[in-house]
């Protein structure tokens, strides 16, 4: 017999795709599912569009009164599971019917905890712009390399919410969702706790058209590509990870005893950082622990923007002049 599942989505002004996402998921080939929507006060008609779904015994909807923010909106939901399976759901996406059969096999073939995948990047028109949102951010290899360990999810995000199948099981340590940094969003911080104590799986094939348009809360742009000078890009890296890391320090009782003494190097590591303007020698063992998974190139990039930053502003600049004489960059 199929194991019921729970599919959580969170809503908020999303009248002008809502519709088709739902019904992409009420028609899916997994037939024991419930979906659960938490409208977060819309204000458009979304909330007329999901009246109509009020009968559908397929379909439980929550309003609520106070806006709570989406990353708040979904701990509602991941309260308010009554399953041992969920799956996250965004509001302007477009499931293939398969999705959820193909991620649960997954889990129970193999024993998992935990079934993430990748996603096929459209416009507003569900016309291809990257046929592989993970070969596009250039995550695939993280992915890969650290499938079978917390590393996978330690420095960034590489699990996206929308391909989450996961047991309820690990609730206990994932909510409440840290508020400490807007950089801890909800699936980095799912992933992440699953990453410590369970067992993940990579679904390379592509089962959501992840569409893009204006009002996304998260899409595929790469913030660095906006600066025009390598200290911005640096005071980002590094405010990106004092935020992680002051999360996971604020946090220590959700990780293993190991890991608490290398999350409060990390942290003295990047607050020192941000005093150190030209280069820096100290503590570059604690770097190489948190990079050594990474990519070669990954790994001497990240090590010449936080170290040696007077280098750093010399390739920027020249790299930033080439790409602008050949149109890729403003």
């Amino acid at each position: 017999m199929q194991k019921k599942v729970d599919v959580l989505m969170a809503t908020y002004n999303g009248e002008k795709y809502l519709k088709e996402q739902i019904e992409s998921i009420l028609n899916q080939t997994y037939k024991n599912i419930q979906l659960i929507i938490s409208d977060d006060c819309s204000t458009d008609k979304t909330r007329e569009i999901l009246k109509q779904y009020e009968k559908n015994d397929k379909v439980k909807i929550f309003y609520q009164e106070k806006n709570l923010g989406y990353v708040k909106n979904f701990e509602f939901l991941l309260k308010n599971i009554e399953n041992d399976l969920y799956m996250l759901s965004d509001q302007d996406d477009i499931w293939e019917n398969e999705k959820i059969q193909k991620s649960v096999e997954k889990l129970e073939n193999e024993n998992l905890d935990l079934v993430f995948g990748d996603l096929e990047v459209v416009d507003e028109n569900l016309n291809t712009i990257y046929k592989s949102f993970d070969e596009y951010m250039k995550i695939d290899r993280k992915i890969n390399k650290c499938i079978e360990n917390y590393k996978l999810q330690y420095l960034y995000n590489c699990i996206t919410g929308c391909t989450i199948l996961s047991k309820k099981e690990f609730l206990n340590k994932i909510i409440p969702f840290p508020t400490d940094s807007k950089y801890m969003l909800h699936d980095f911080w799912i992933g992440l706790i699953v990453a410590l104590y369970g067992k993940i799986g990579y679904i390379k094939e592509t089962y959501i058209k992840y569409r893009q348009h204006g009002n996304n809360q998260v899409g595929t742009g790469k913030a660095t590509y906006k600066f025009k000078k390598m200290d911005d890009v640096r005071n980002l890296f590094i405010d990106v990870k004092l935020g992680i890391f002051e999360t996971y320090v604020n946090n220590e009782n959700r990780f293993p005893e190991e890991l608490r003494e290398q999350n409060n190097q990390a942290l003295e590591y990047y607050k020192m950082l941000e005093n150190k303007k030209y280069f820096n020698f100290k503590r570059w063992t604690i770097f190489y622990k948190l990079y050594k998974e990474e990519t070669f190139k990954y790994f001497i990039e990240n090590f010449v923007i936080l170290n040696l930053p007077f280098l750093a502003r010399i390739i920027f600049s020249i790299r930033y002049r080439i790409l602008k004489l050949l149109g890729k960059r403003k």
